[in-house]
């Protein structure tokens, strides 16, 4: 299973919570997009254990809407995104961390 396969399903996960208005690519993915490289799952980090294959830990860079409480919806995150790679994947997910990247009026 690859990293681009795990980040397209916590970043599609992050994206369905109330409060999430995008996710930001890291500055390397962004110079992979310019030189016309696909990334999948932007705003997502995916690093797998050296030692078990089957653990992950994954950082999400969300955007958060305006009047929103940024620990809950953090939280949600966290929670959604453990939820469903360890549900669609099979694969363990030992942290989900959350670094708000800005906040911004829904539009």
């Amino acid at each position: 299973m690859t990293q681009g396969f795990v980040a397209q399903y916590a970043s599609e996960a992050a994206l369905q919570i109330d409060g999430v208005v995008s996710l930001v690519p890291s500055f390397a993915v962004a110079l992979k997009e310019k030189a016309g490289v696909v990334h999948e799952g932007k705003g997502v980090r995916v690093v797998f254990h050296d030692t078990d294959d089957s653990t992950v830990s994954i950082t999400v860079y969300p955007v958060i809407s305006y009047g929103k409480i940024i620990p809950e919806v953090a939280w949600l995150v966290q929670e959604r995104v453990k939820h469903d790679v360890e549900r669609f994947t099979g694969l363990t997910v030992e942290s989900v961390d959350v670094y708000v990247c800005g906040v911004k009026e829904k539009e």
